[in-house]
Order: C-alpha cells, then structure tokens, then sequence
C-alpha cells in the first residue's frame, strides 16, 4: 500500500504501500478488510560499468559476520554505547544529539540555496538536471531521515526535534514549488526540442518527472490560480491528517447497548465500553457483528471531511489540467489511465466471480454447522470462518512450523537466495557507538561478489513500546552517480515487529512472518540494486503499480519448496521443515482466495470511483453500497460507513488498484523466469538488468516487456491472477499417500 510523502516537486518520491500515513516508506503487502482491519509501501543502464573506481576500492571489512549467526544471538547489550567516539544515527556527525537535527537541517537549506541559484544561471544542458538532483538530494538526506526518527526513535527528544525538520523542510519545498525562476530553467531544457532529444533517455525522464511534478502543483498557472492551487494543496494536506485521525479513532457506547456476556471483548470505560477495531478474529459471532456496526457507525464530521478531501482533489486536478484527479494520478503508472483501471478491475471481477460465488458458499455451510440458528453471511463473517476451514482442512498450526523459522535461519535462508541468483552476500557489521537508535537494531552491508559494497540495510525487527506496528522499509539515503565519479551508496531501514529471542530459544517466525521478511527484503533489494544515475529515480522510488513487483515476488520464493529447503531447520535438531507441511501450507493460502481478492477489487473499484467525475452522483455511503453489492456480493449493512474508516483513501487516492496489478506482474515475472528453476543465475541477472537495476528510470511497462519478452495485455495480467488461485494437485497426491 502506498503512502507517498512527496517533498512537492523535489521529493522523496514514492514510499510504498503503506498504511495511509505520511511515512517515505515502503510497507508489507497485507491491505485493509472489511473483515479483517482497516489497516492492512527514476537508469538507461545498470551503473555499475560507470561508477569511480573508488566505489569498488570498498572490499570485505573484517568487522563483518555471517548473516545467519548475528540474528540468532542476542545483542551484544549496551557495551558498543561506552566504546569508541559518539557517532551520529546512521552515521551522521550532527545526530549525536537531538540537537543537531537543526544543524543538519541548517546545512541542507545552506547547499539548497547554492543549488537554487546554480539551477537558475546555469545555460539549459544536462547539467540541469544534474543540479535538481543535487537539490532534491539535499533536501531528502534530512527528511527521509527525519521522517524515520520522527515515528521510529524511542526518545521523545530526538522524535520531536525529527518532527520540526520535517515541518522546516516542508516549508521549504512549498516556497519552491513556486519558485517560477527554478521551474522555468527546467521548462526552458524540454521546451528546446533539439537540446531534449540530445538528452539520453534516463535523464530526459527524470528532467520530465521534475517537470511534471512541478505542473501538478500548478506553478505553470497564472499567479491567482498558482495561489488557488497553493491554498488547494494545503487544504488537502489538512484534511488528509484530519482524515487518517478519524479513521483510526475508537467508537464508543453505553454498556447497556451490549449483551452483558460479550462486553468482556471490549475495553470498559466507566458505563462506556469503547470499541477500536473490528474484532474479526473473534470467535463469538455476536462480538463480530457488535464490533462491526459500533466500530463502523457514521461519524458526521468524519463523512463531512471526506467530502471535503474529495471534492478539493478534484477541484486541484480541474486547476493544473486533468479531467478527474484519477488522470492526475495515474500519469506514468503501468496503468497510465483510470480507463485502463476499471478494465482490469472488470474484468478481474467477471473471471472471479464464480470462483467467489463458491467460496462464500463454503463459508456459509461452515458457519451453518456451527451456529445454525444464525447461518446468513454477513460481511463480518469471512476472515474468521475462512480461517476455520483451513485449520480444518489442512490442519496448519503457526506454532508447528515457528521451531525451524528462527530469525538466524530464514536471514541464513535470503543470503543463499540472494547469492545463488544475485551473487550478493549479507554480512553483519557492529554499529559504531550513537549510529543506531535502540540497541538490538542490526546493520547488514549488502556485498556484491565483484561490485563491492552496495549499500547498507539497518534491520529494526523486534518489538518495543511505541514502535509502529507496521511491517515496512523506509528510505534514508537514495543512490545516485556523484560529480567525482563516486556512488552514493543506499541507506534504508526494515522494521518489522518480531517477538525477541528468550533465554532458550532464539527468535521464531510464523509463516506470516517469514513472508513478511521475505517480502521487506524484496523492497530492500530494489534500492540496494536501482543503481540509477539520480536519486530521484533511486530504487523503490518508481511508480505505486510498479514499486510492490519485487517485493511480492519473493513471497513466491518464500512459498517454494525448493527455497525453504535451503534453510528452514528445527532450532533444537536441525531437522529439515517436511515437504509436505510447506505444500499443505501454501495451498491452505488459497482456500476462500477468491473472496480475498473479489473484496479488493471492491476497494479499488470504491476508490477509482471516488476519485472519478465530480460532483459525485450520490452520497460516499449509496456509492459504496451500490459498490459492494455489486463488486462483493455481501450486504451492506444499513447505519455503516466503512469509507469512513478506509485510511487508504489518503495515501492511495486513484491507486488501491496498484497491488492487485503489481501481485499480476510479479506472478508473470515468477511463471517466466523462475518457476522452473528458483536459483537460476541467469533469470537473477536478467531480472536485476532488465527491471531492479533501472528504479524508476524507465517506464514501468518497458522495464516489464524488457524482462517478460513482451507487453502483457489487461487479459494477461488478469489470466495471472486467476491462475494463482488454481489448486496444486500434488499436495493432494501427497497427503492421500
């Protein structure tokens, strides 16, 4: 899920698939549910052959371990914070203290002031666009990093003093989102037809995506409408906070309202209980559907502030020149157009809907035989008798599979992976002393077997208080070619929330959260290996229909045999996780899948008509009753709002469809490349040549025909979905033997 804190025209470029928020980062792939929580992230080649010999003269440190090991130790406590000089976090001389958030903000508007005035008297070249990269640079190296520590430090100190950066250099970026001057050197660049076509291809591009950034702030308007658009902008932003914050806010009634023998699922507030989710795992029916109608009810201030929130993104994208804020958008998407869109939607909907018709079938005989007296399917009902008939059916039980998923292994498990089909090693390094901001936070140097040192990746993976709950990759410093030849290496951070090792046993995942690793990883790979020339374009900082392809491709290495055999191994014994287990659990996945994806499709159909033409025909809540009763199939339930609650709608506007159509290209890409052979080294080098190496420096649809051998039609990518749902006949051969 997406969720895009776009610096205005000079920004840290798309996030990921998120949770709605203003976070740069890059989330797990899990979407919100009406059943299951609201919650649910720019290079012509490969640089490698360009950079300066000293990005290679980077060999094996000696202070780097095995990857496997240094995860299934504990930390080697608070020892590493009394030896050595005080560093910065992630090794920046001025974040040894809160303080210095200022300083390094101070400098960064110092270099952006330099930059500005280069940008503006430098004679239109390619040496522009080198100049807004370094601007953009300059200001993302704060406020990425800022924007981590903001939501991520446990201390308040350094969380507030990473807010006001945050807030400063946004201030600064509005001013030049408006800044006439700088835009005009780069129009100046595009609009000379024989200086833009000397322009090579990548460059063009990213000298094309500042452009276009910049028009849809709407510094290509007359002054009254450029303010018109400012004020827009604004408005917007406001009403996005003011949306997430009621989105995620609790509901509250009278004790009384509640039958007295299921109050006890709900926190009590004096003669109040207060309901703050959907309860959906619930096994008493009466909880769901209680949690469901209280946690949904319509909140006229919050319906109010939708409307506003869609109307001015309308009202913004009329302004700059687009039809519909969808248009706006979509531009350079794989989609490209909400036309496009909704054919997919359509068609994804028709292929599925016998399939989903069957499912929810079996839903409803499974909650027949255990309540009969209340059998009807209502909308609260699918996450958890789905969950009951795979327990049923294919008897997966987490806790049997935890004890050969320790942390050390799946990590052991990733760096084979990753060396078989990429040639890149993960080695642990110790932190120097104030680089990391909690201390079981560990750093991976990625290492290529010729390359060198590629970048590095700080693993924050365990639970604490006021962590983010989210699963999700942040990131801190972008790649790109610097004038001395040399590579600025990627910087990024994996959070997740991993329960800690105990005195006798090391970290143990659950399946879910093996493939929330592997799924992380992908994202983390992407920026290791978007050796682009610009940090605009850098690693996952392409399009949001583009940006969860890798990511969702490893989930299918974490569901192969063949790559789980490689590490899963009893933490006590060492004996092997049996085949049979792993294909019983991937094929439990696909039990009542198509009513999983048919609710997406809902979402996504909701939001692109959300955004669509304005005014909107009826109300938010007739629309999404018309539209889940025609792109789900359940009923709505009179007297709920769930758009109220649907958090996306901010980081995601016109673009919940993107990881449907990501899930397609990714299941293309494994069926092409990898299916017959996971380790292949040749398909491994295509795939990093042809799709990781290029970030968001290419078309998303060229990088995707460039690997696949050909352009994928809407039918194609819908053909890949359905098929993904289809029953593996071995597993059954197995378990009948």
């Amino acid at each position: 899920m997406l969720c895009t804190r776009r610096l205005g025209t000079l920004g840290a470029g798309v996030g990921a698939l998120g949770r709605g928020s203003a976070h740069t980062m890059l989330c797990t792939r899990r979407l919100g549910g009406l059943g299951a929580g609201v919650g649910a992230l720019r290079p012509r080649r490969a640089c490698r052959g360009c950079l300066g010999a000293g990005s290679w003269a980077r060999t094996v440190s000696t202070g780097w371990s095995p990857v496997g090991a240094a995860f299934n130790v504990q930390p080697r406590g608070h020892r590493w914070h009394l030896l050595g000089e005080r560093q910065g976090l992630f090794g920046v001389p001025e974040l040894s203290a809160p303080e210095g958030f200022h300083l390094a903000q101070e400098k960064a508007l110092r270099q952006t002031d330099l930059l500005v005035e280069r940008a503006c008297s430098t004679p239109p070249g390619p040496q522009t666009v080198r100049i807004f990269d370094e601007l953009s640079d300059a200001l993302c190296r704060v406020a990425d990093l800022a924007d981590f520590v903001r939501i991520a430090h446990p201390e308040p100190a350094f969380r507030q003093a990473a807010e006001e950066a945050c807030r400063s250099i946004g201030t600064v970026v509005e001013k030049l989102n408006t800044n006439v001057e700088l835009y005009q050197s780069l129009q100046k660049l595009l609009a000379d037809k024989n200086l833009a076509d000397s322009l090579d291809p990548e460059t063009r591009r990213v000298a094309e995506l500042f452009l276009f950034d910049f028009e849809i702030s709407g510094i290509h308007l007359d002054e009254d409408e450029r303010q018109r658009a400012v004020d827009l902008n604004v408005k917007i932003l406001d009403l996005s906070s003011r949306f997430l914050m009621g989105a995620n806010f609790p509901n509250k009634v009278e004790r009384h309202v509640l039958p007295g023998h299921i109050r006890h699922n709900f926190t009590r507030d004096g003669d109040h209980v207060i309901v703050d989710g959907l309860h959906a795992e619930a096994s008493d029916d009466l909880v769901r559907e209680a949690a469901y109608k209280i946690f949904l009810y319509p909140n006229a201030g919050q319906l109010k502030c939708l409307e506003e929130l869609l109307s001015s993104r309308d009202l913004l994208a009329k302004l700059v020149g687009y039809s519909t804020f969808s248009h706006r958008a979509l531009q350079g998407t794989i989609a490209k157009s909400p036309e496009t869109v909704l054919q997919f939607l359509e068609k994804l909907s028709d292929r599925l809907s016998e399939r989903t018709t069957k499912d929810f079938e079996m839903i409803r005989r499974m909650k027949m035989k255990l309540n009969p007296q209340n059998s009807e399917l209502m909308p609260w009902d699918p996450p958890y008798y789905s969950g009951v008939i795979r327990a049923e059916r294919y008897n997966i039980e987490p806790s049997l599979y935890c004890p050969f998923f320790s942390l050390g292994a799946c990590m052991e498990g990733l760096n084979i992976l990753f060396n078989r089909l990429l040639g890149i090693s993960l080695y642990a390094e110790q932190p120097a002393r104030g680089e990391v901001w909690c201390e079981d936070v560990r750093k991976l140097a990625v290492v290529h077997e010729s390359e060198g040192l590629l970048g590095y990746i700080y693993c924050d993976f365990f639970q604490r208080d006021d962590k983010p709950h989210q699963d999700c990759h942040f990131t801190i410093r972008g790649g790109r070619l610097k004038e001395d030849g040399e590579y600025q290496l990627p910087v990024v951070v994996l959070m997740l929330n991993l329960p800690r090792s105990t005195r006798t046993s090391p970290t143990l995942l659950t399946p879910g959260m093996m493939e929330n690793l592997f799924h992380e990883m992908g994202h983390a790979m992407h920026s290791m290996l978007g050796r682009t020339r610009y940090q605009h374009v850098t690693g996952t900082r392409c399009p949001t229909d583009f940006a969860e392809v890798p990511s969702i491709l490893m989930e299918y290495f974490a569901n192969d045999y063949r790559v789980v055999n490689q590490f899963a191994r009893h933490y006590q014994t060492g004996q092997p996780l049996p085949k049979n287990m792993v294909s019983r659990l991937c094929e439990s996945k696909k039990v009542c899948a198509a009513a999983d994806m048919q609710l997406q499709v809902f979402y996504a159909m909701l939001d692109q008509i959300y955004h669509g033409r304005h005014p909107l025909r009826k109300s938010t809540t007739d629309i999404l009753k018309e539209t889940q009763e025609k792109f789900y199939g359940l009923p709505y339930v009179p007297n709920t709002a769930w758009q109220l609650r649907f958090s996306h709608l901010v980081g995601y506007g016109a673009k919940y469809y993107s990881y449907l159509m990501s899930r397609a290209v990714a299941s293309m890409v494994w069926k092409e490349c990898f299916v017959q052979d996971p380790f292949n080294r040749a398909a491994g080098e295509r795939y990093r040549r042809e799709m990781l190496a290029h970030g968001g420096g290419k078309e998303p649809m060229l990088m995707i025909q460039g690997l696949l051998q050909k352009r994928p039609s809407v039918d194609d990518l819908v053909s890949a979905l359905v098929s993904d749902l289809d029953l593996d006949f071995e597993t059954f051969l197995m378990d009948s033997e």
